[in-house]
């Protein structure tokens, strides 16, 4: 395998990576830390991860827990979570919070399957433009045969195939995990 398809592959890797990222912060009517991954917490006007202003711990599987360093900062950390799209009510309990992930309806799990497709599509045309821009370069470098052009462009494209492939098999993963009922 040539460079530029090499180069292709680490760059599509990187995609793959944001695409699980982003699907982990979905809720899937589990208890999962990375739901809270996206929510900023006023911190003496800075924002600030609530997992840098307190510990956060999954007691059991419907249940977050979340313990303040400091007890002043529980208002601002319900503030925030209720400012979110999360769609859940914190329980200030006075030294901590309690957040209970209630069980997904039918129709909730079908708009958060959507919001995956959604990610998985978009990863799919990040992949695309990685695939385009790799072999515009390909075509201007005139230190290649036409041959070895047309070997390097034939890598790339099964390096995108793959990757494409990839994309589906991980949101084709999240999407059963978010119908388990």
């Amino acid at each position: 395998m040539d460079q530029y398809a090499i180069d292709a592959k680490e760059r599509m890797g990187k995609t793959i990576e944001s695409l699980k990222g982003s699907l982990s912060t979905l809720r899937t009517g589990r208890a999962n830390a990375q739901m809270l991954s996206g929510i900023m917490v006023d911190y003496y006007g800075s924002p600030t991860p609530i997992n840098m202003i307190a510990s956060v711990s999954i007691p059991e599987p419907r249940q977050i827990l979340i313990k303040p360093y400091d007890r002043n900062d529980i208002k601002a950390i319900v503030t925030a979570i209720n400012a979110s799209d999360i769609g859940i009510n914190p329980i200030n309990e006075g030294t901590q919070i309690r957040l209970l992930v209630p069980v997904l309806t039918e129709e909730r799990r079908r708009d958060i399957v959507k919001q995956a497709k959604k990610y998985g599509e978009e990863a799919k045309v990040a992949i695309r433009n990685i695939r385009r821009d790799t072999m515009d370069l390909i075509k201007i470098d005139e230190d290649l045969s036409e041959d070895f052009q047309k070997r390097a462009q034939d890598d790339v494209q099964k390096v995108t195939d793959e990757s494409i492939k990839t994309v589906d098999q991980v949101v084709a993963d999240k999407e059963k995990e978010i119908m388990a009922v």
